[in-house]
């Protein structure tokens, strides 16, 4: 734990690896992640009642350097065990007579990304979960998809589409079922972003951004 500026709020550390006094499950992922291409916000955890400090080895799958794709997570998000992050690597190349991928075994050209559709197939870009997400147990997030602030992911759920912010997306293939609040209310949720506030600002008022007047966090946002 941290004090806040000027004799604020006492703070947790975002390099806690462990931020939960006596659970051994959930870790800080800024505490974890070691990789330069997978870029974490701060307060964002992982949950996993096996460890959570081997959240790249099981949830960030076919990550492979040649490739050039980054896992990108916002502030404040939530990811429950056994979530999957399919990535480039996995893709093979669909636009031949075989998808089998012979540049990852020294057949012809070495394994590199060649653009759209290198030798390891269709590259669909960084993989981005933006803040205050929730995924939940086991879901898969696939190459590519755009998770938007604020949405839901339910728990085993195929996530091979975009989400919008706030939406709630479940299934196999995932679809969005509803959003969390109307089109106004979000609107101004993401002009506001809370999450982008400093941490100290956020636990003076955090009653206010887990609770429902939006005018009330507005104001807020205003002297943030």
């Amino acid at each position: 734990m941290s004090a806040g500026q000027e004799g604020g709020p006492v703070l947790p550390d975002p390099l806690a690896a462990r931020p939960i006094p006596g659970w051994k499950g959930t870790a800080f992922l800024k505490a974890i992640v070691d990789d330069p291409r997978v870029e974490v916000g701060e307060y964002s955890y992982y949950d996993d009642s096996r460890g959570p400090e081997h959240f790249l080895a099981r949830c960030v799958r076919y990550h492979f350097p040649f490739v050039g794709d980054r896992l990108v997570i916002g502030r404040f998000t939530a990811i429950a065990q056994g979530v999957q992050f399919i990535m480039n690597g996995a893709n093979h190349p669909m636009d031949g007579l075989s998808t089998f991928p012979f540049a990852m075994f020294g057949f012809g050209p070495g394994p590199q990304a060649e653009g759209p559709a290198g030798p390891l197939g269709p590259h669909k870009g960084d993989t981005v979960i933006g803040s205050d997400v929730w995924i939940g147990r086991e879901a898969v997030i696939m190459p590519g998809v755009r998770v938007g602030d604020g949405a839901i992911v339910g728990a085993h759920a195929v996530v091979a589409r975009d989400v919008p912010p706030y939406g709630v997306a479940v299934g196999n293939p995932a679809r969005v079922v509803k959003h969390r609040f109307d089109a106004a209310t979000i609107a101004r949720l993401l002009a506001i972003r809370w999450w982008d506030w400093p941490a100290d600002v956020i636990a003076r008022h955090v009653d206010l951004v887990r609770g429902r007047d939006v005018d009330a966090l507005a104001a807020v946002g205003g002297t943030a």
